[in-house]
């Protein structure tokens, strides 16, 4: 098997990558991450994505959470609550050690892609993690009259108000970090991971010439449902997409990757969808899909490399 590129928002893509790494070379996987949820804090430039999926494949990811490195304290949130500041976004005291080294890095030149490959080396992660660009893309969330930044709907305000649109600001002038193109060009299969459709992959497809090149692709390309049952696993994909008028299934989820995909993956508990998917020109694969455990990560990382 050749390289795989796979694009990613965080948690659940977090849990599939853990089980690809142990079973393909490291240095055959590039990991194209979700930028459209980083957030500037206290100065900081956080790309929560891109660490979720940094703390996981270097194996010090809070396990419990999903998200944030496990054991750490609360101990700088803290004062700054003490100081009045707003703390609704929980960085743990590591975790800010990250924040603080890449902002250091970005302010003396560097891009965000290079910046990443310097924390992924000094973290021990061997497989290639590059953001969708260097350029800012943030992802703002409609609400009615509301314009909300994507935290601020996810983490402040809790998911709770009706998502009436979608806008990825930045994104007509971004353009794919470097290597992107190349690796999709080079590619032998892609896979969508099982991340939230509209929050967390369409930031990365709203860069045109990265839906372009995939859309173009020889490469096996293999999604992943993130809707189990009708309901999401993690997040608010479920609540997303049924604000937005499409279907909360594994068949609403196909049906928004249509144009890109040559096999969606779907769980047992779906396989009633299993028919109306492959009559959308793709083929689909019934497996059990939740990732509880790192041997349940591996089982479906099995199933992603095997699907033809």
């Amino acid at each position: 098997m050749g390289l795989v590129v796979a694009l990613a928002g965080g948690v659940g893509a977090a849990k599939l990558l853990r089980g690809l790494v142990k079973i393909i070379p490291p240095q055959d996987l590039v990991i194209v991450g979700n930028t459209g949820d980083d957030i500037e804090l206290y100065g900081l430039h956080i790309s929560p994505d891109l660490d979720i999926i940094m703390y996981t494949l270097a194996g010090i990811v809070d396990e419990t959470k999903g998200w944030g490195i496990s054991g750490d304290t609360f101990n700088c949130l803290d004062m700054l609550a003490k100081l009045r500041l707003e703390t609704w976004f929980k960085l743990g005291d590591r975790d800010l050690a990250i924040h603080i080294l890449r902002t250091k890095m970005l302010k003396e030149g560097m891009t965000l892609s290079k910046a990443t490959a310097e924390l992924c080396k000094m973290l021990g992660v061997k497989a290639k993690l590059v953001p969708m660009s260097d350029n800012p893309v943030r992802t703002k969330v409609l609400s009615g009259t509301l314009c909300l930044e994507f935290q601020e709907y996810f983490v402040k305000r809790q998911t709770r108000d009706i998502v009436t649109g979608v806008l990825f600001e930045g994104a007509e002038e971004a353009k794919p970090a470097p290597g992107v193109i190349k690796a999709i060009r080079d590619a032998d299969r892609i896979v969508m991971c099982p991340s939230n459709p509209v929050l967390s992959i369409s930031p990365i497809l709203s860069i045109s010439p990265i839906r372009k090149e995939l859309q173009k692709t020889d490469a096996y390309i293999i999604g992943i449902s993130p809707i189990v049952g009708g309901k999401a696993l993690k997040g608010p994909a479920d609540k997303v997409m049924a604000s937005m008028g499409l279907e909360v299934s594994a068949y609403g989820v196909a049906k928004f990757y249509e144009d890109l995909l040559d096999h969606f993956i779907i769980d047992k508990m779906d396989e009633q969808h299993k028919r109306r998917i492959e009559e959308l020109g793709m083929k689909v694969t019934v497996a059990d899909t939740v990732m509880k455990t790192l041997e349940d990560s591996i089982r479906l990382a099995k199933i992603v490399m095997e699907t033809k």
